[in-house]
């Protein structure tokens, strides 16, 4: 999965669901963003393996619901 697509997809959740997604900071090998309460590092890869995608749309789990990205 491309990583442009990915943010666009937690973005597109999190405005539905009106919950805050913004860029906290840049990290040494990680962008950090903020849902909610939750910090979500996202890697800089332009390819991001679908193994890791998923493991990223687990982490937003607690803000966006369970399995929000198979709706």
């Amino acid at each position: 999965m491309k990583r442009a697509a990915l943010l666009k997809k937690i973005k597109a959740e999190a405005k539905q669901l009106e919950i805050v997604w913004v860029l906290d900071r840049e990290g040494g090998r990680h962008t950090v963003y903020l849902l909610g309460g939750a910090r979500i590092p996202i890697p800089r890869h332009v390819e991001i393996d679908d193994n890791l995608a998923e493991q990223i749309f687990k982490e937003c789990e607690p803000e966006l619901g369970e399995r929000w990205w198979k709706r």
